[in-house]
């Protein structure tokens, strides 16, 4: 476990690495905040899905980029993302998603800060700011889910952190190059969650996750009563396909907490009148994963169907 505290004797190196699939307009704002960063980034990898929807200026623009193109029926969460990894030789792996938009040029230095600072710490996530057009809802779930207070995350909290222990997100996240191949890597299937299973195996190996709260990206969506069932049957799939992660580690407390405290909130802002709308985006997040659940009891064009992440049931088809 001397990873991480390998990290302090000089100045780290420092890869990021970009998953992209028809990246939009604020795509080269992203690259120039990367590229103006106080700490420096040896190169920005892109693994960009269908090379039609690239544009290829911006590799003249950005000198760092070095990018890789594959087909949508390549694309894989986890298997993508370890493919990357070994396409670097940084000291540290940053993961991000083409719309998180660093909020300033400080951003990857306070990402790994406790890295270098904290003992046996070899990954750290990002806050997540909502954007300006983010619903009252979305942006509470994302003050709840991304505190102001940072944080270390170590397998003594279990008992009392439960499923968020394991929390950790690649919408912008650090890891310890050397840890990271030291434990395997992201998974070579996954249909969601590489980051939270990756994760558990970090802290069942002793290290600590960090959340640097300072370090900030500007990232939300606006979902879709449907787009969240699509997403929470991704979720519930995830967890049925990791037990050694999930089993005995019920998470349906903490949406339940999250769903009163926004209650609470919408009704002590004047904002009643959304109650509604949260108790029906309530139900399809619920009913998703409960769905997703069952995933293996149900056709798998059906489970096709019902998923965000509709790739990975074509991929499973081909090989089982």
């Amino acid at each position: 476990m001397g990873a991480a505290s390998d990290m302090m004797s000089n100045r780290k190196t420092v890869d990021v690495i970009i998953p992209t699939y028809r990246p939009a307009e604020e795509f080269p704002t992203i690259l120039k905040r990367l590229e103006k960063q106080s700490l420096p980034v040896e190169k920005i990898v892109v693994m960009n899905t269908e090379e039609e929807f690239w544009n290829p200026e911006w590799e003249e623009e950005f000198p760092l980029l070095e990018v890789h193109h594959l087909r949508k029926a390549e694309f894989d969460h986890g298997a993508t993302r370890a493919a990357a990894a070994k396409m670097c030789e940084g000291d540290i792996l940053v993961y991000m998603t083409q719309d998180a938009l660093p909020e300033d040029r400080y951003l990857l230095e306070k990402l790994i800060r406790p890295i270098l600072e904290e003992k046996n710490v070899a990954a750290a996530y990002a806050r997540q700011i909502p954007r300006r057009d983010c619903g009252v809802i979305e942006r509470f779930t994302r003050d709840f889910n991304y505190p102001s207070e940072s944080s270390v995350k170590r397998r003594e909290d279990l008992p009392r952190c439960g499923v968020k222990t394991y929390f950790c997100s690649n919408v912008c996240a650090a890891y310890v190059r050397r840890v990271y191949e030291e434990l395997g890597g992201f998974a070579d299937s996954a249909i969601f969650n590489e980051d939270m299973v990756f994760a558990a195996g970090m802290i069942r190996a002793g290290y600590g996750i960090a959340y640097a709260a300072d370090a900030r990206v500007i990232h939300s969506h606006n979902y879709s009563c449907l787009q969240q069932f699509f997403r929470n049957f991704d979720v519930g799939v995830s967890q049925v396909q990791h037990p050694e992660v999930f089993q005995g580690i019920p998470s349906e407390g903490e949406g339940i907490r999250l769903v009163k405290n926004t209650a609470s909130y919408l009704v002590n802002h004047g904002y009643a009148g959304l109650l509604p709308v949260l108790f029906a985006q309530s139900a399809f997040k619920y009913a998703g994963y409960l769905a997703g659940k069952n995933f293996r009891r149900m056709p798998r064009g059906m489970a096709r169907a019902l998923s965000m992440n509709k790739g990975y049931w074509s991929r499973e088809m081909r090989e089982t």
